[in-house]
């Protein structure tokens, strides 16, 4: 038996194939050939030495925003894939019905795997807020159609429920994306925010399988009474309705979730929600995410799992997404766990401490890895602290001063055309 790659000696953390201890992961044709201790070195082509290292399978993102060209909020999935481990991007809602095609072309190219939720409002997220705020865009035929025929491409719908996206149409956006997901059997995704509407109001009309994303919000009204989070809470959690983290700029507390912790209403899911906002801080990325739900205590193997597996399963994706399943596509990411002390932030800038963190070392993508990609400046809309513009020209000094260097001396050449003889 040969392989293309082999990852020799790695702890894995792989609760959808059931693979969690000291396994060798061994790829063939791009995909997962194999996972089991002691695979013979001499069979593969390539052996990377990962002991020490974490593996686990390619993340999945439930919540981002990666439709650059045609909206507010969208960023390229690449250059943050790379470095952060994630091979499977979920857009959410960038695009209605009228953009879906404009979606489907500018992911086209992309090395990661896009997977995308369908905005209820036809005119998508082009605009910071206010989609849901004319009912009209709210089409249900329309929607419906869409999803229908974009089925390799839309698992879910979105709809934001919060005071300055829906206006004076209270609940009836998120009654018309259930209606549209009804058609198609698929989930939907409430974003929750300032009221109204409450979050208890929203959870009442969502059903088991459904996904309250921001679940650990600051700003929503509802969640909790004081310290204690409100029954109405708890109900749909033990009901099924899945909670997601979906971080962002403003849709993560750690008080909160401390709460519901406490309230055993833990997250199903962590996702980022990276768009154009967040992704110069408070986020930056999905295994910074990840780190802030082991700075509060949830293990390590749960925290792989919400980013992994539990996703995939969330909306039904195909092919052994978040596993390294024999048979799936070889989505691998290799970390490294840094042990210190890691200041940790949440979305209203109230820290707490990690001993660990997540750091990403490389990621593959179909067994071949991710190259590395320079991000593209921030959008002039996007608002930016002096301290992040600052260190953003410090990043773009940093890389040129590191390219614009010799790669090697004398001694790192070889006489690739000796001279002539005199």
């Amino acid at each position: 038996m040969s392989y293309d790659l082999l990852l020799s000696g790695g702890e894995v953390i792989d609760v959808g194939g059931g693979h969690v201890g000291r396994f060798d992961v061994a790829v063939r044709g791009g995909r997962i050939a194999a996972v089991a201790p002691g695979l013979p070195r001499h069979a593969a082509r390539e052996v990377i030495d990962a002991g020490g290292k974490l593996i686990t399978p390619g993340l999945v993102d439930l919540h981002t925003h990666v439709h650059p060209g045609a909206t507010y909020w969208g960023i390229d999935p690449d250059s943050v894939a790379w470095y952060s481990g994630v091979t499977t991007w979920i857009d959410a809602g960038s695009a209605g019905a009228y953009a879906i095609e404009s979606l489907r072309a500018a992911i086209s190219d992309s090395q990661v795997r896009v997977a995308a939720l369908l905005n209820i409002s036809a005119v998508g997220l082009t605009a910071p807020d206010g989609e849901n705020r004319e009912l009209a865009n709210c089409d249900v035929d329309l929607a419906a159609a869409t999803l229908a025929t974009n089925r390799d491409l839309i698992y879910g719908v979105k709809v934001r429920m919060d005071r300055k996206t829906v206006g004076e149409n209270g609940l009836e956006p998120l009654r018309r994306a259930i209606a549209v997901a009804e058609t198609g059997g698929v989930p939907v995704m409430v974003h929750i925010g300032v009221a109204p509407p409450t979050v208890d109001e929203v959870l009442r009309l969502l059903r088991p399988g459904d996904i309250v994303t921001h679940c650990a919000s600051g700003l929503a009204t509802g969640m909790r009474d004081g310290t204690t989070i409100l029954p109405a809470v708890i109900e749909a959690h033990a009901a099924g309705v899945l909670f997601d983290i979906g971080h962002g700029s403003g849709g993560f507390a750690f008080d909160v979730l401390e709460a519901q912790l406490k309230a055993g209403v833990a997250p199903y899911t962590i996702s980022s929600d990276l768009h154009a906002r967040c992704l110069y801080g408070p986020v930056f990325d999905l295994p910074t995410t990840m780190t802030k739900l082991l700075a509060v205590g949830m293990p390590l193997e749960e925290v792989i799992a919400a980013a992994t597996v539990n996703p995939a399963r969330a909306l039904n994706l195909p092919g052994g997404a978040g596993t390294l399943a024999v048979g799936a596509r070889a989505d691998i990411a290799v970390f490294a766990l840094e042990e210190g002390e890691f200041e940790l932030v949440d979305a209203h800038r109230r820290s707490r401490f990690s001993d660990r963190r997540l750091a990403n070392e490389i990621t593959y993508v179909a067994g071949r890895p991710l190259p590395p990609r320079m991000p593209p400046r921030p959008k002039p809309w996007i608002p930016l602290t002096d301290a992040q513009r600052e260190a953003l020209r410090l990043r773009e000094r940093r890389i040129r001063e590191l390219l614009s260097a010799p790669l090697v001396g004398i001694d790192g050449l070889a006489e690739q055309f000796p001279p002539s003889s005199p």
